[in-house]
């Protein structure tokens, strides 16, 4: 196939709760090669503060989902993007964010493909 094809990787951090939603997102618009990770961590608010039978507790890092995606044009990179940002949303703070970069290399392991071959050829690793 076409080896000059940009590979992107959208990597996006959501909350827990948001997992499903932003799953059945990226599945109704096609997306299916995903990996998920369980996650901990926090943005510029350093976490929140939370009520333990009356006692203040600093949470430091919250638990979250971590999503890896990779896609094989711009097109889809917005697609992707879009679709997770209304998957994800509830307009408070700990949304979560989206990143995506450019892959330099992609190899199948087992069938030694490179590319777009080695993510989008029909029977998955």
């Amino acid at each position: 196939m076409a080896e000059n094809v940009n590979l992107i990787k959208i990597e996006a951090i959501v909350r827990e709760e948001a997992y499903q939603d932003v799953k059945d997102a990226l599945s109704e618009i096609g997306v299916n090669g995903i990996t998920v990770y369980q996650v901990v961590g926090c943005g510029v608010q350093r976490g929140m503060v939370e009520y333990v039978r009356g006692n203040k507790v600093d949470v430091q890092v919250l638990p979250k989902v971590k999503f890896e995606i990779v896609v094989s044009s711009e097109e889809w990179e917005e697609k992707a993007i879009e679709t997770i940002k209304k998957a994800a949303f509830t307009g408070n703070p700990g949304d979560g964010k989206i990143f995506s970069y450019y892959i330099r290399q992609a190899v199948k392991i087992r069938t030694g493909e490179t590319g777009y071959d080695a993510v989008q050829s029909p029977q998955d690793d």
